[in-house]
């Protein structure tokens, strides 16, 4: 007798939750128990391994279709910054989630960190960051991606692997020898949180949730939510 196929397991698949806890006398400062939760993640990259992508992050954003009914997309990207004006990540402008953020700008991310038994999730408004920061981004990205910027028309459709290689070796002959500018395409998306929160697995399913929101005087309200 031949084992079940994986889609017939997936029902009796049990991890147990027992990496840590969240007190309830967590930070006052979301942003302080962020840095400390990420300091972590890049620790068990460098002490463990398994943790690859500490800065992964799953972005969604909502797509209107043309009777304005909303599709939720999600896709992995880079947190390239955080700060206390928000979250940062970069992308071609004109792509499917830059489209999306234009038209309703409002945005979630996910910080996934599995081996930590742990995530983030961030909800609220997005806008563009400047373009001054985005080009002091720009200046200390790699030149092949600098590169891959220009040639990809990020989200739209391609007749092959060969046509979008030609893209590439096109817009490599035409900067050779030149450093690469920044299109005006390409940019950031700044995510100012109206929601963070922080998810800590522990046994039996019943994990620590702790929400911040924003309070009227610019510190956050803490709440405990049930598993």
């Amino acid at each position: 007798m031949t084992d079940a196929p994986i889609s017939r397991r997936l029902a009796g698949e049990r991890t147990d939750y027992l990496a840590g806890s969240l007190p309830d006398d967590a930070p006052a400062d979301p942003l302080a128990l962020f840095e400390v939760w990420l300091s972590e993640a890049f620790a068990r990259r460098e002490e463990h391994g398994d943790l690859p992508e500490p800065s992964a992050v799953v972005l969604s954003t909502v797509s209107l279709d043309a009777a304005g009914t909303p599709w939720p997309r999600s896709r992995t990207v880079l947190l390239k910054g955080h700060d206390r004006e928000g979250f940062v990540v970069y992308t071609n402008l004109g792509s499917a989630k830059g489209q999306e953020v234009e038209s309703a700008p409002r945005a979630a991310l996910l910080l996934p960190w599995y081996p930590l038994q742990r995530q983030v999730r961030i909800e609220g408004t997005v806008e563009q960051v400047p373009a001054t920061e985005a080009d002091a981004y720009w200046a200390q990205r790699p030149r092949g991606s600098q590169l891959g910027a220009w040639a990809s028309h990020q989200s739209r459709e391609i007749t092959s692997r060969e046509a979008l290689e030609a893209q590439y070796a096109e817009v490599e002959e035409r900067f050779d020898g030149a450093p690469v500018p920044r299109p005006e395409f390409w940019g950031g998306l700044r995510v100012r949180p109206e929601r963070i929160e922080f998810w800590q697995g522990r046994a039996h399913r019943y994990h620590d949730r702790i929400l911040y929101t924003p309070a009227a005087d610019g510190t956050w309200k803490r709440h405990r939510l049930q598993p």
